[in-house]
């Protein structure tokens, strides 16, 4: 398959499911603990797709996008939000952003949905 994926975020056990799952798929994983990595990681890989969390330390996940979609590329990556906030919480109303693909809250979605969603954003025949 190819496809790069970039997941950002810094809870490790969650990050670590993820890579184990998306890798067992197919998919090329790179990780970022935090949104300043996971920018830095993005801009130099240019991954297919980024799973990004919003609280992190160093530089949130919504800092990171608004950050990302300054780039020329990163006008364009998908973005899926990975969150346990939801969309109508302070830091999502207060940073504003909408630029993302999907917004899931991990509650309510399971490793394999996350998985279809992926696939969905990047077209890929399940």
């Amino acid at each position: 398959m190819d496809k790069k994926i970039l997941i950002v975020e810094d809870d490790r056990p969650e990050a670590n499911a993820l890579v184990d799952k998306f890798t067992q798929e197919g998919f090329l994983v790179s990780t970022a603990e935090n949104g300043k990595k996971g920018l830095e990681r993005a801009l130099l890989d240019h991954p297919d797709l980024i799973l990004l969390d919003i609280i992190m330390p160093e530089m949130d996940g919504l800092s990171m996008l608004n950050e990302l979609r300054k780039d020329e590329w990163g006008k364009a990556v998908p973005v899926i939000i990975l969150t346990n906030l939801n969309p109508d919480d302070e830091i999502v109303r207060q940073k504003g952003v909408m630029d993302f693909s999907y917004f899931l809250i991990k509650s309510n979605w399971k490793l394999d949905d996350v998985i279809r969603a992926v696939k969905k954003e990047l077209g890929i025949a399940q």
